[in-house]
């Protein structure tokens, strides 16, 4: 029997184990924000990798944002030598998962099973693909047990709110530098048949706008700051959106909408501060002498990022070059460049013969609307053989009621089993 065929039929052996792992997971309510629970998902894959002959890290991210002594920052690095030299394949996933929010009708941490699927939160995102890949690994040892190089799995804090505490924190420490390991697999919710190249870029910003406080009788002694902001809302409906509109990219961007130049207001903030919940009594009158709104610029690799900055500056400008007692700040918060891994890279390669030899079709190939932990990789790692490919519908992250397919899971591991075998197999 030649080794894809043993690898699948160790996969299918591992169905139920790779249903309960996931229930396991998904039951382990890792909520970021702030941080619940990483070292309780740390220690319980801890334990299961060392029992396959894996040596495990659990590493903090001190100092790192939202590390504290209440909510720690904990991460997982596995590694398992083979029987000889070689390169290092790296399964990368996160272990945190983002709020609740409403419209769930089952349990979200559950791990209820329906049908071909198991529902709860992370399911999809991604804890459903950290169990594809511990089943991959488990499966190749199983039935290549003499091969060469390394196999190394993590679990990572953070990668909902930036991935600063998990895969920032460890490549800065060296984990994911080029001698150390050699290719990369993510396995975000990207449907099992599409290799995920990269993504797009991203800056966050603050703009805020300038008035002055007065009575709020006598609203002409003072300046709004929100009638301000609410001449900036304007010019953006006017101007910048249809100029991002206007911006197509040639990255394979999915969905369709993303492959422009975006958007998006995430939150507004002015006047009188918002009160607790159990206060009863009614606002000051008051001018509102400050507004702030935040916004995400998802950004082409055909974009500079000096651009990108210079287009919501000049839109600013022209609004106060035309309205009296207009002023304003812009803070940056955080920026990403889009990254985009060669379709003729190693891994690249050998996940689409994978896909083709499990799916019996050929790969696609796409790029992520937003970013996730290959920016720091690449960034930071310097390790540009890096994919995102895993089970799941991108579509199904963070909505109420998320679910990961059973058979997409297995399939998925076959793919990530089947790309160990061309890379590590003597």
């Amino acid at each position: 029997m030649d080794l894809n065929t043993l690898i699948k039929l160790e996969i299918d052996s591992r169905r139920d184990e790779l249903v309960a792992l996931t229930q396991d997971l998904i039951r382990i309510p890792t909520l970021n924000p702030p941080g619940r629970h990483y070292r309780e998902i740390c220690d319980y894959l801890a334990e299961r990798l060392a029992r396959q002959g894996f040596q495990v890290e659990l590493i903090r991210a001190h100092d790192a944002p939202g590390d504290s002594d209440t909510y720690p920052r904990w991460n997982l690095v596995a590694r398992r030598e083979g029987a000889a030299p070689g390169d290092c394949v790296h399964f990368n996933s996160h272990h945190d998962v983002v709020e609740l929010g409403h419209g769930w009708t089952r349990d979200p941490f559950g791990g209820e099973i329906e049908g071909d699927r198991i529902y709860g939160r992370g399911a999809c995102d991604m804890k459903g693909g950290l169990a594809a890949s511990v089943i991959a690994a488990e499966a190749f040892i199983a039935a290549c047990p003499d091969y060469h190089g390394a196999i190394e799995i993590s679990a990572t804090a953070d990668e909902e709110s930036g991935g600063y505490g998990g895969v920032a924190y460890l490549a800065t420490k060296g984990y994911f530098a080029p001698e150390r390991v050699q290719h990369v697999i993510i396995p975000e919710p990207l449907h099992k048949d599409q290799i995920c190249l990269g993504h797009r870029g991203v800056w966050w910003a603050e703009i805020e706008t300038h008035g002055r406080i007065a009575h709020g009788s006598m609203p002409f002694l003072g300046d709004s700051a929100i009638r301000h902001m609410s001449a900036v809302l304007t010019e953006m409906e006017e101007t910048l959106y249809p100029l991002l509109a206007s911006k197509r990219t040639e990255m394979p961007v999915i969905p369709e909408g993303a492959r422009q130049s975006t958007l998006n207001v995430n939150a507004i903030h002015g006047g009188a501060p918002e009160q607790a919940p159990d206060f009863t009594g009614l606002p000051a009158p008051c001018v509102a002498d400050r507004c702030r709104i935040v916004i995400d610029r998802r950004f082409l690799i055909e974009e500079q990022i000096d651009e990108v900055k210079s287009e919501i500056t000049a839109m600013m400008e022209h609004i106060r070059a035309r309205r009296p007692g207009f002023s304003y700040e812009i803070r940056d918060l955080f920026e990403v460049q889009p990254t985009m891994t060669d379709r003729d890279a190693p891994v690249v390669r050998s996940t689409a013969a994978a896909i083709e030899a499990v799916l019996g079709r050929e790969a696609a190939y796409v790029v992520s609307p937003g970013t996730y932990d290959q920016k720091h990789i690449d960034r930071i790692g310097r390790l540009k053989n890096c994919i995102a490919y895993g089970p799941g519908l991108l579509e199904l992250a963070h909505q109420p009621d998320e679910w990961v397919g059973i058979t997409d899971m297995a399939d998925s591991a076959k793919v990530m089993a089947l790309v160990l075998a061309e890379l590590l197999a003597p």
